[in-house]
């Protein structure tokens, strides 16, 4: 995108979980719910970049259906996103639909998100993915970009092998 403006969450330059700006990636699955579905959260590097790799499998079974990357966003300067139009993501992954997910403070059952839907190739992408897009789940709230909590990458909703690779997030804004 042309003079875009950006803020950076992470760049995976970190060389673990932590992201640079504060907090750290952690793994979460359906299995604090009673599913069955199996993830792996890692470092790696995929086609010489450095990424977090979300892999595992999906699985419906006891009414389950998802593992997360998920991102608790801990200083003020992630949690306030009004500056920009949306987040970008440079994926990687084996052709599937997956998820970002947004949380802001007044969301209290674990569910409640604000969902997008991206697909991840076998070549690494960038994904704008404007705040507009972002459609809420199980939640009458309107999503305010000011008080976000978390963001997740999130492989959800039907029987499938996830492999997604993270290079970059960021809020970004063409204005």
């Amino acid at each position: 995108m042309a003079d875009e403006t950006v803020f950076t969450i992470d760049d995976r330059t970190s060389g673990d979980y932590s992201t640079g700006t504060g907090g750290s990636w952690r793994l979460v699955t359906d299995n604090v719910m009673g599913g069955v579905s199996a993830g792996k959260l890692t470092v790696d590097n995929v086609d010489n970049r450095p990424c977090l790799r979300l892999r595992g499998q999906v699985s419906t079974e006891n009414r389950g259906g998802f593992i997360q990357a998920a991102l608790d966003l801990e200083s003020e300067s992630l949690r306030d996103a009004s500056a920009y139009e949306g987040v970008a993501i440079e994926v990687y992954g084996n052709g599937e639909p997956y998820n970002l997910h947004l949380r802001q403070d007044g969301l209290w059952l674990p569910w409640q998100a604000f969902r997008t839907s991206f697909t991840a190739s076998s070549q690494w992408q960038t994904h704008y993915l404007p705040f507009a897009m972002f459609k809420p789940y199980k939640t009458s709230a309107k999503l305010k970009p000011d008080r976000l909590t978390r963001i997740g990458l999130v492989a959800i909703g039907r029987d499938f092998d996830a492999d997604l690779c993270l290079g970059k997030i960021r809020y970004y804004s063409s204005r």
